[in-house]
């Protein structure tokens, strides 16, 4: 969007231009002019330290290191250049480097920012309990999160499609634009706007990362509960039969063997309150109809009414039967459930292992 000079008249555009034009460099310029106006990028946070590069083994710096008023540490990453360059790499390896930094880390790290010939830790941690509005030092309450903000005169899109997949998995880091624009009469204004996220959308987003969060943790929750119930229900299983020996346990919610004949297979499926066994036919309704036309013999072997499935949404069909409980039953129903599970697959090999076989 461009910025105009408002007049009795008309509006007058005023001229975008770049650092380079102006002759502002980055840390002679930007970066100090940004350390003495911190709240242009954010009104919550306190410098800490700049071309802060305290690693083993490294010669990398941050520009600006801060505090926010959570107590969490920021990382600021500035760059002139029209896209960004690789500034979210950069960014994310101090933020990897510095999440591990202690309380009393913090003090002397900003003591001799403060005053490097002298040191004194007793201002700095002054300094710092009085932003944060602490008596005392909270080591439990420091550092809980390490936030990233890069202020770039523009971003590419991979950038910006890289910052947006980042933030979609709870890492807390923005874009913030700087873009410098020349008056008419010389005077060089900037232009500082939070590209990601829009800070008319960040409550919503954040509403909306906490809601993903709680279903990543309720995916990641349900498959752990799968594993578990697989491994138990596959260890009863090669006591039985070795249709499944060698299968490993899985967090997805079914399990196949094959059958003896390319696209047939023997499957377990487990849900949360009920599961089942099936003969699963890809691709084959011949085999299909041959199998149902001897549906009255084929269920009094088996012993019960089974699932007879041909549906035109599925690439193939199915005949199997169903098993009161699932992962999510109580745990002491799982022996159970994978006996009823284990006994109907074998007697689901039985029955159609010398039908497949007559296929040919």
């Amino acid at each position: 969007m461009a910025i105009y000079t408002l007049t009795s008249e008309r509006l007058v555009p005023v001229s975008a231009t770049s650092f380079a034009a102006e002759n502002i460099h980055e840390r002679r310029h930007i970066q100090q002019l940004l350390k003495a106006n911190i709240a242009v990028l954010d009104d919550r946070l306190m410098v800490i330290a700049e071309e802060f590069g305290e690693w083993v083994d490294s010669s990398r710096r941050i520009d600006l290191l801060c505090l926010d008023a959570d107590a969490n540490l920021v990382v600021v990453e500035l760059k002139r250049t029209e896209d960004g360059g690789h500034m979210e790499l950069q960014a994310l390896r101090y933020a990897a480097m510095i999440s591990a930094m202690r309380f009393d880390q913090l003090v002397d790290t900003h003591a001799r920012y403060l005053n490097p010939g002298r040191p004194d830790h007793d201002e700095a941690q002054s300094a710092i309990l009085d932003f944060l509005g602490w008596s005392e030092a909270d080591e439990d309450q420091f550092g809980q999160d390490t936030r990233i903000i890069l202020a770039s005169a523009n971003f590419s899109k991979e950038l910006t499609t890289a910052v947006l997949w980042l933030r979609d998995r709870d890492i807390d880091i923005r874009c913030v634009r700087l873009q410098p624009y020349r008056m008419a009469e010389g005077h060089v204004l900037l232009d500082v706007q939070q590209l990601i996220p829009l800070p008319e959308t960040a409550s919503f987003q954040t509403s909306i990362g906490v809601k993903r969060q709680a279903e990543r943790k309720h995916r990641s929750e349900r498959h752990e509960v799968r594993l578990e119930f697989w491994q138990d229900l596959l260890q009863l299983a090669a006591q039985r039969t070795s249709l499944h020996a060698g299968r490993a346990p899985s967090r997805d919610n079914w399990i196949s063997a094959p059958a003896g004949r390319p696209g047939f297979g023997y499957n377990y499926t487990i849900r949360q309150r009920g599961s089942q066994v099936h003969l699963w036919i890809a691709d084959d309704e011949a085999a299909f109809d041959r199998f149902e036309a001897e549906k009255s013999a084929i269920e009094a072997e088996f012993g019960s009414e089974m699932l007879w499935k041909k549906t035109d949404r599925q690439k193939g069909t199915l005949i199997g039967a169903l098993v009161d409980g699932g992962y999510k039953s109580d745990r002491d129903e799982w022996p159970q459930i994978y006996r009823d599970l284990v006994d109907a697959m074998v007697r689901l090999e039985k029955v159609f292992k010398p039908r497949i076989a007559q296929l040919g």
